[in-house]
């Protein structure tokens, strides 16, 4: 394997890592050309494109990115945005994509490793919402995360048992404080796009989310179970600069967190990425305690206000109105399939 070392600063609280992003492999298969979902179960990838020929259809690559087989459901989607792998081995997919604002029920797909198929409408509850991320809590329940071009990504979970016989509401249960970057990348040259949530993951033990930009990936720590809570929580930042329309997003069973993206206009391969020992990275700083100075030596000064290099990576200032609209209209794609 061939890899290319990025350093990295990362702050979280007072804990200081330099995390490398390596170079794993290049995806050439131009049935991943739009490489939008990605899982792993530690020796295998499991990814989905974006467009579909209308079915389903798993690519199962091994880890030099070659494709070494499809899992094919004879299931129709509408748009499907991202992937993930449940304990049990089927793969879950988020047919949520909606630029247009035009669906009245999402989707999730429930594939087993065989190709048999479930499908599970979804209702919102506020309207219509365009979704690329898809997150499974420790206990099995989905997780949507909006991409939204004005204010915070929402996230949305059933509020009861999936049924396939009718379309389960939705409820909103968290907005995720993401604001933004200065990580160069994504389909437009723009602060914008660093805000607009495109993928997500969790790590096998569920204790660790990630959610992902155009440019840059969130690690949440989960350490009750409680999902949405976690994804209300201030996040450690992790730089994924020069992606051209990084969507993808993975952990390996390990705590690696894996990254993809479409090839891009014009482009002819993308990278696999990968970050070694990420979950650790979400983990609390550790507690410090600073002794009481000596009897009679009291200082009240008041301490100095933290340094820009003190501060944590994630509070950035996010762009204007008009240029998240903007945004809007530059990644919208055209879908014909309605689920």
């Amino acid at each position: 394997m061939h890899a290319v070392l990025l350093t990295l600063a990362l702050t979280a609280g007072s804990a200081l890592a330099e995390p490398a992003v390596a170079d794993v492999c290049q995806v050439t298969d131009q049935r991943l050309e739009e490489l939008s979902g990605l899982a792993s179960d530690g020796d295998r990838w499991f990814a989905v494109n974006d467009s579909d020929p209308g079915r389903v259809e798993i690519q199962v690559m091994d880890r030099t990115c070659e494709i070494a087989r499809t899992i094919t459901a004879r299931t129709n989607p509408f748009d499907v945005e991202d992937l993930a792998l449940a304990p049990d081995g089927t793969l879950w997919l988020a047919d949520t994509g909606d630029n247009g604002k035009s669906r009245e029920t999402v989707a999730l797909h429930a594939i087993a490793p065989d190709g048999t198929a479930r499908l599970y409408r979804l209702t919102y509850p506020d309207g219509k919402h365009d979704a690329e991320a898809l997150l499974l809590d420790a206990s099995g329940v989905p997780h949507i995360v909006t991409k939204e071009t004005l204010g915070s990504p929402l996230v949305y979970r059933p509020t009861g048992a999936l049924d396939e016989g009718a379309p389960t509401p939705l409820e909103q249960v968290a907005k995720v404080p993401i604001s933004g970057s200065s990580t160069p990348g994504g389909p437009l040259q723009s602060s914008v796009v660093t805000r607009l949530v495109t993928g997500g993951a969790m790590s096998r033990d569920g204790k660790v989310a990630a959610l992902r930009t155009y440019t840059d990936a969130y690690l949440f720590r989960v350490p009750d179970g409680d999902l949405a809570k976690a994804l209300e929580s201030d996040p450690v930042r992790i730089p994924l600069p020069n992606e051209r329309q990084g969507e993808a997003l993975a952990f390996d069973p390990d705590g690696t967190l894996l990254s993809a993206s479409e090839f891009g206009d014009q482009g002819t391969s993308s990278t696999v990425r990968a970050v070694a020992g990420a979950t650790s990275l979400a983990a609390p700083p550790p507690t410090t305690t600073t002794p009481p100075p000596p009897q009679g030596q009291g200082d009240t000064t008041a301490a100095p206000a933290p340094s820009d290099d003190d501060r944590p990576l994630w509070p950035v200032v996010g762009a204007g109105a008009a240029a998240l609209a903007l945004v809007g209209l530059v990644v919208r794609r055209t879908r014909k399939r309605k689920a």
